[in-house]
């Protein structure tokens, strides 16, 4: 069964917006349980941005819900990780400038201080997923380094789809979603569980949704903009819904 992983990020974000105490990103992660969500993914940033320490702590201790943590591959916040032990790392690329992560990391480049990060992480008990393009020699050195999970980015299918005015038949819709398609299936043949995300909404998610073997997908920006108009718990259950439909048709 197809699993949705809520990222409540941008919560805290409005919460930022005032500098103030609300709204409690806690809150958010009952919600989208109550919605339907398996997950929770927050991202904890070098500079803080949004959600910040003392959320990772009580988000891990005060709810029920599986927990992923972003994080770049740092000592700083390997340690977090480890002291909170979430279910779920998953290493992501980060920029000071960026307005959210803009691309895969490169495991290619850096493999041996990435299987150091993953053997710490495996060391306390932590599954490590990695976020990353849809290219075969990605996959191959995620699988080299450890990670138990790829999570492919769905940012350019996303784009594409947008800019054909949501017509998941043009043929830049397909060339995309047939990359992540193949992705997908080299990741299952190197033993990793096969998870998506990024940029996906309540129109481009079903055919993502629809692809073999994918375990989860990972949705934040779509979710918590339409719970401004339908509440939280209303909003996840919509994309579950979206999703559980599509998995069942494939």
């Amino acid at each position: 069964m197809i699993e949705l992983g809520v990222n409540i990020d941008h919560v805290a974000t409005l919460r930022q917006a005032r500098r103030t105490w609300e709204p409690d990103p806690v809150w958010a992660a009952v919600e989208a349980h109550l919605g339907g969500a398996e997950g929770i993914t927050i991202h904890l940033r070098e500079d803080r941005r949004h959600i910040n320490d003392e959320d990772v702590r009580r988000i891990a201790e005060l709810t029920q819900v599986k927990l992923n943590l972003e994080m770049a591959a740092t000592d700083e916040m390997v340690a977090i990780a480890c002291r909170t032990r979430p279910q779920m790392a998953m290493l992501v690329p980060e920029g000071r400038h960026e307005i959210t992560t803009e691309g895969g990391l490169d495991v290619l480049a850096q493999e041996a201080r990435l299987q150091d990060v993953v053997a710490r992480l495996a060391d306390a008990g932590i599954v490590t997923s990695v976020f990353i393009d849809a290219e075969p020699e990605q996959i191959e050195a995620a699988a080299r380094i450890g990670g138990r999970v790829c999570e492919i980015h769905t940012g350019p299918y996303a784009h594409a789809f947008h800019a054909a005015g949501r017509d998941a038949e043009a043929p830049a819709v397909l060339a995309e979603l047939d990359k992540i398609r193949r992705a997908g299936e080299a990741v299952r043949s190197l033993g990793m569980r096969f998870n998506a995300g990024h940029a996906l909404n309540y129109y481009n998610v079903e055919p993502i949704a629809r692809l073999h073997g994918i375990r989860e997908l990972h949705i934040g920006h779509a979710i918590v903009s339409r719970a401004v108009f339908v509440g939280l718990r209303a909003a996840v259950a919509e994309m579950k819904r979206l999703m559980r439909e599509a998995a069942q048709a494939a």
